[in-house]
């Protein structure tokens, strides 16, 4: 199991282009990957869980990547927060 904390740094928040952008992208691993917010859990390869989130700028949420591939998982999803995301802004 692998765990990131990361921060939605879009001035928008993670509203549906970039969240859906993050479903697509999460699709292509195998690995299960739940977002944690307070006390509230989804599943990062939905986006309606994603925009129930309600993610503006500098939530914290917490990703949990469990799989075969999850450390693969892991390290791509802090690359696309720190890349992928910005085009967002």
């Amino acid at each position: 199991m692998e765990e990131r904390i990361l921060t939605i740094k879009l001035k928008k928040g993670l509203h549906s282009r970039p969240a859906s952008e993050m479903v697509r992208h999460l699709s292509k691993y195998q690995s299960k990957v739940k977002i944690i917010k307070d006390d509230f859990e989804i599943d990062a390869k939905s986006i309606m869980g994603i925009l129930t989130l309600a993610a503006a700028f500098g939530t914290v949420l917490k990703f949990v990547i469990e799989g075969e591939d999850e450390v693969k998982t892991a390290c791509d999803l802090e690359v696309f927060f720190e890349k992928t995301l910005r085009e967002y802004e």
